[in-house]
């Protein structure tokens, strides 16, 4: 049974996830895959798609909790970035070669640092700068090492923002994109059946007490989802 703020927290965050790491950067069984801020609402979810999707999972988290939020979550090596740097870890854990696919919802220095242990012909997703840095991405390790960066903005695949009224091509495009989105959806849930995913609730919040669930991530003291409820 899936309850409202399970629900709430598996369709967004998890449904991003799904086509970032899937239809974006085409993530496959046996790949490495490292996740930053493994313990919030997006990098939990990350590593359990990963893990669903038969990758090995390294996190990074802050602090002895979060570290331990990874582990329960599966991710076989879990890296506190508090204690130091991530980059010897990663390529001990993956025999020198590097991280395949890095799913980055931090920005600022783990994304910098995270171009010295991507692996060759690796993947990197920005998926938001919660550090309140956008980083700037040297070319030229991009080239030397065949490195993709591949943007994902799952507004684009639901058809938000958009300006006016699309064109039939356009229209057409957002059509496939939607479905795309769908089937997601449908494996989301044939996953969830099968206990390979658990929305991690970090807590209910009133409609009213928003202030308090922003200032909790703010700190990053919220572990899953943040969920408000009417």
């Amino acid at each position: 049974t899936l309850g409202d703020a399970a629900a709430a927290a598996l369709h967004v965050t998890y449904q991003t996830g799904h086509v970032a790491l899937h239809r974006r950067a085409h993530l496959q069984p046996g790949e490495t895959l490292l996740v930053h801020a493994g313990a919030g609402g997006v990098g939990s979810a990350a590593i359990q798609l990963g893990l669903a999707a038969g990758a090995r999972v390294v996190a990074t988290a802050g602090g002895a909790e979060k570290v331990q939020v990874c582990r329960d979550l599966g991710a076989e090596l879990v890296i506190d970035y508090r204690a130091g740097d991530f980059v010897d870890a990663v390529k001990e854990f993956t025999d020198g070669r590097g991280a395949d696919v890095i799913y980055d919802p931090v920005g600022g220095s783990a994304f910098d640092i995270s171009l010295r242990c991507v692996a060759p012909e690796g993947r990197l997703i920005p998926m938001g700068f919660a550090s309140g840095t956008i980083p700037q991405i040297p070319a030229n390790i991009l080239l030397v090492k065949n490195v993709t960066v591949i943007g994902f903005y799952y507004g684009y695949w639901n058809g938000w923002g958009g300006k006016g009224e699309p064109s039939p091509k356009e229209a057409a495009a957002l059509a496939k994109r939607r479905a795309m989105v769908a089937d997601a959806q449908k494996q989301l849930m044939r996953w969830f059946t099968e206990g390979k995913l658990k929305a991690t609730v970090a807590g209910s919040f009133d409609l009213g007490d928003w202030v308090e669930a922003f200032k909790l991530i703010e700190q990053r003291t919220v572990v899953g989802k943040a969920v408000l409820v009417p």
